[in-house]
């Protein structure tokens, strides 16, 4: 069974195509290093600088020419570019990375003498009434289909949540037709306090892109709704309307057929917490980042972590946080190599200082009043009610509750409801018995019965 894995060796190992990974990629390949990007995806750029179909190019143009580009110069400096290509595990601190082809299975085997974690975040949901019928999605889905196909999500839209990215969304909608009712705004970023305008006017540029944002969604008579929530959804087959909760108590009923909720991104950790990396919670208290230095290096000796996955701070973070990452890794593999970090430190801790304003001006919502009746756990079909039931016999854990109910244990495995979960039961746990969240364990993501079961013997023979 071990010809069945394909083996192969590099000097670096960057896990996600996004723009923390390609822009590690280019300057680790342009240092001479040996260089393997890794992405599930069949195209590189991410979420940020994804490519649109052949014939949507040509009709509508370049979406994110800058990505086109940085993808072009990664090819060119020889980085061995493998897409389609999951990552399911990693063991010796990060130095064997265990791979998958999404098309066919086929399994293989990376041998590095350095790891670079740039997973990326994923969006984060919370659950309501409601949140399954079809028709209601996160703000990301709609705007893939806005810029990459060109097709609104629906004919009437709210969007609703909480977070900067819900603007970019709402003028994408606009922009290919759609019309948005409400744009609901859990918190009030836009009548900031003194100390969150004042930390604003430190990054005058992101500053301007919010003002453009907004002064296009005045344009098309789009009014933020602050200091509001979506309470529920309804239909039967169909999202049709949906319940708006104001802070004054009273509640006004939209008809929809699209609703887009979100509350920001979650870091997708898994990868350099499977390999133990020592870890943290970050500023909104809901996760557990990997506690990094300046230039991305973890407690774990030859693992390095950048981009969102270190922590949620943008696209124009995640690059310098990838290059300085590069430029650690060209000095401990490429001892001499010129490494001029000084400029691109100074702008990392500027822009995680914007990061944080972020966080301030857009708290997520508390679950106290989440209904027992509503589903968490969408894969395995589990109740807010469950979910306290379990925590409730006071032997339960986050993983007892887990266990217990099977939430998270579903094909998303959590991605979607563990932050739910987490936080469900630390409200009904002490807080030193609390877990902080799901383990990661391999494989990281789904993988076909035939190919775990190679991968198992694979694993073994390689062992003998």
């Amino acid at each position: 069974m071990a010809d069945v894995i394909e083996e192969s060796e590099a000097d670096v190992a960057v896990v996600g195509g996004g723009p923390a990974g390609l822009h590690a990629a280019l300057v680790l390949a342009r240092g001479g290093l040996n260089v393997v990007l890794l992405d599930e995806s069949d195209t590189l750029g991410g979420q940020y600088y994804k490519r649109r179909p052949a014939q949507l190019a040509a009709a509508f143009g370049d979406f994110r020419p800058r990505g086109t580009e940085l993808i072009r110069a990664v090819r060119d400096a020889g980085v061995d570019c493998r897409t389609s290509t999951l990552v399911w595990g990693a063991e010796d601190e990060g130095r064997t990375i265990f791979t998958s082809d999404v098309r066919t299975g086929a399994l293989g085997r990376l041998r590095t003498r350095a790891t670079l974690a740039a997973t990326g975040a994923h969006e984060r949901s919370f659950p309501f009434p409601g949140w399954t019928l079809p028709g209601v999605v996160t703000p990301g889905f709609a705007l893939h289909l806005a810029t990459m196909d060109r097709v609104p999500v629906g004919r009437r839209v709210v969007l609703a949540g909480t977070g900067p990215f819900l603007l970019p969304v709402a003028c994408a909608l606009l922009e290919v037709g759609a019309g948005i009712e409400a744009l609901v705004e859990l918190n009030h970023p836009y009548r900031p306090g003194v100390s969150a305008i004042g930390g604003a006017l430190r990054q005058p540029t992101r500053l301007a892109e919010a003002a453009r944002y907004l002064l296009a969604l005045a344009r098309h008579g789009v009014r933020v709704e602050q200091g509001s929530r979506v309470l529920a959804a309804h239909g039967d087959t169909q999202v049709t309307t949906v319940d708006i909760g104001h802070e004054d108590g009273s509640v006004r009923r939209l008809e929809t057929d699209a609703l887009c909720v979100g509350f920001g991104f979650r870091p997708s950790t898994e990868l350099p917490r499977l390999l133990g990396c020592r870890t943290e919670p970050d500023p909104t208290g809901t996760e557990q980042l990997p506690v990094v230095d300046a230039d991305g290096a973890t407690s774990v000796d030859g693992l390095y972590v950048a981009g969102d996955c270190a922590g949620i701070a943008g696209v124009h973070a995640a690059g310098i946080r990838g290059e300085l990452a590069a430029r650690a890794i060209l000095r401990r593999l490429a001892p001499g190599q010129p490494s001029r970090v000084a400029a691109l430190r100074r702008r990392a801790r500027a822009l995680d200082r914007f990061a944080a304003l972020a966080d301030r001006l857009y708290p997520l919502p508390s679950l106290a009043d989440l209904p027992d009746a509503t589903q968490v756990c969408r894969c395995e079909g589990v109740t807010a009610g469950e979910i306290r039931e379990a925590v409730a016999t006071g032997w339960n854990d986050l993983h007892g509750t887990k266990a217990a109910t099977r939430a998270g244990m579903g094909p998303c495995q959590g991605r979607e409801c563990g932050h739910v979960v987490a936080a469900l039961a630390a409200q009904g746990s002490e807080p030193d018995r609390a877990a902080k969240c799901f383990a990661a364990r391999m494989p990281l993501r789904p993988l076909p019965m035939a190919t775990t079961v190679e991968a198992v013997e694979g694993r073994e023979v390689a062992d003998r």
